[in-house]
């Protein structure tokens, strides 16, 4: 059998036995209603691995560069001190904090460790620590306020907790045991400096971690419902990061400098920075938080070269206008973890023109993974697409009222399999059944099409579609819409309940400073675009839409104002 179809077969259809090479260009199969991926991982050492007693921590590390040039090559470097660390000191530290979790604390195989932190130098270092003795890996936002901590805290059955100096006050209501991530300076905790500092690498236990076993329990953001810790297996990640070393491969950026704000503790950092880009061979740029300035200032002090970004710091890109940095040392910016529209991808390539712009596509459920481009002339060519299948994905496009599968073109859920698609949420069956179906098919809740290249479209949410007058309305095509007024610097669309239409399209805009742009001139400016059924009935002034720190819209905390706006007018 093939490399190619050892892949396709992993996806248990029997029509994935047959050559890819007898499907169309996009990829689809009309006898099953399945996509195919329409590119190959090549080469054995790019081959996702099977053995059974594998672990994420080991899978990376054997990737890491050889002794001689791990000892030169940097892995890290902190954008607030300049501290660097080579790939030989970061291996050296995962074994010593690995050491000191399970000779000295006393952390076995299948016990939950609770990361609360920002992103720090540290954080791969406990992120492969944790993994390498087999326990399981939890992460949370900083943001958090206690209450949600303490409710993650329960629900994943936290033996010991990680915590940055700032936020270990957060945990204390909790009674779990912390450990901090630096000195403190009043020396009561013991932190994971200390461990480093005072424990030298031993045996670990001979009970190693399998594929099979959960590795993390990452919490979805809830952006639409309540959030849900989402089981990612050993599987999970090794099949992410050896997408990602064959994607560094065919894009040539194995020796790219990446600049990390992303958050760690989201799918989106932890399998790019904590992981995958590790078993790269990259060096990378760490910032303990977004700030759009301090972005700037890093691209241009460190000459990075590759930018994974979130569609709210593209859309900043586009309309900062203010110049004075030096941005010529980047040669590829990439968006995920939201949809990115047709409208910002072409205002980004004409303000930037020497910059690669790829959109990618993934989900906590998929480990962050989905789709790709990897070639720029093709993103060129299909912009506000957010690429095709990866190598051992396959996908449908099902019609929401009929179940039926669909060919390209048409819009419907996506679904999705991958030796990358979780194993469920955690302690909730129902949840899990509700996601994935009988045969194995993640059901992603997102609204979508393929076009005659294999190129996937995001259309919205199924979930957030605005039901006006028996139309469905998609909030992303109107935000779309508003971004592109030059006096509009960012929007969300949500639905408000209507007694004759049952609901109206609402938008929350944030205006350019002195910008004297009215509501009617912002209605009036999208119904000039858009169908009648479409366009947007009120618009309210709003001074930030609210985000998670992946990008996505907090639609529920918009949905809410509203309501609470119209029960004010009762």
């Amino acid at each position: 059998m093939s490399s190619e179809e050892g892949l396709l077969a992993t996806c248990d259809e029997p029509a994935a036995r047959s050559p890819l090479l007898t499907l169309p260009r996009n990829g689809f199969d009309p006898k099953t209603g399945i996509y195919h991926s329409l590119h190959q991982l090549k080469g054995t050492d790019q081959n996702i691995p099977i053995t059974p007693n594998l672990d994420t921590a080991t899978f990376v590390l054997s990737q890491f560069p050889p002794s001689g040039q791990a000892e030169e090559l940097i892995a890290l470097i902190d954008s607030a001190t300049n501290r660097r660390v080579t790939y030989a000191e970061l291996k050296l530290s995962i074994y010593k904090l690995a050491t000191g979790l399970y000779h000295g604390l006393g952390v076995k195989k299948g016990d939950v460790i609770f990361v609360l932190s920002p992103n720090c130098i540290l954080y791969p270092t406990i992120c492969l620590a944790v993994l390498s003795i087999g326990a399981v890996l939890t992460t949370a936002n900083p943001l958090n306020t206690a209450s949600e901590i303490a409710k993650q805290v329960k629900d994943s059955g936290a033996k010991l907790a990680i915590a940055a100096p700032e936020e270990m006050h957060k945990l204390l209501p909790t009674g779990v045991p912390t450990l901090l991530t630096l000195r403190g300076k009043d020396g009561v905790a013991l932190s994971v400096e200390e461990l480093i500092d005072c424990c030298e690498p031993l045996e670990l236990p001979a009970a190693r971690p399998a594929l099979s076993d959960t590795a993390a329990v990452l919490y979805s953001s809830g952006t639409t419902g309540a959030s849900k810790g989402v089981e990612i297996t050993h599987s999970n990640f090794i099949s992410i990061v050896t997408l990602l070393r064959w994607s560094a491969e065919v894009t040539s950026s194995q020796n790219d400098l990446f600049l990390c704000f992303i958050p760690m503790f989201h799918i989106y950092g932890l399998a790019f920075f904590a992981l995958g880009l590790l078993a790269c061979g990259t060096t990378n740029v760490v910032m303990q938080k977004f700030d759009f300035l301090a972005m700037l200032e890093a691209i241009q002090t460190h000459k990075v070269n590759n930018l994974p970004a979130v569609p709210p710091v593209i859309l900043a890109l586009v309309k900062y206008d203010k110049g004075g940095y030096d941005l010529s040392s980047l040669r590829r910016v990439g968006s995920g973890a939201a949809p990115l529209s047709k409208e910002v991808t072409d205002g980004f390539r004409k303000k930037f023109p020497w910059v690669e712009m790829r959109q990618g596509y993934g989900l906590t459920e998929s480990c962050g993974a989905a789709t790709f481009f990897v070639s720029d002339e093709l993103a060129k060519t299909h912009s506000g697409s957010c690429g095709q299948l990866l190598p051992s994905f396959t996908a449908k496009v099902v019609d929401v009222e009929t179940g039926m599968a669909l060919p390209p073109f048409r819009k419907g859920e996506l679904w999705f399999k991958s030796p990358a698609v979780m194993q469920g949420y955690l302690g909730n069956q129902e949840a899990t059944a509700a996601t994935i179906n009988a045969d194995g098919w993640l059901q992603t809740g997102d609204l979508g099409y393929f076009d005659e290249d294999g190129c996937l479209y995001i259309v919205d949410r199924v979930k957030e579609l605005i039901k006006h007058n028996g139309y469905q309305v998609a909030p992303a095509e109107l935000e779309a819409t508003l971004l592109s007024h030059n006096d509009i610097l960012d929007a969300a669309v949500v639905p408000l309940e209507d007694e004759e239409a049952g609901q109206i399209p609402i938008a929350y805009v944030v205006k350019a400073p002195n910008s004297e742009l009215t509501e009617d001139q912002i209605i009036q400016f999208v119904a000039s675009q858009v169908a009648p059924y479409k366009k947007v009935r009120k618009v309210s002034f709003i001074d930030a839409i609210p985000k998670s720190a992946a990008g996505k819209i907090l639609r529920k905390e918009l949905v809410s104002r509203g309501e609470q706006k119209l029960v004010s007018r009762l």
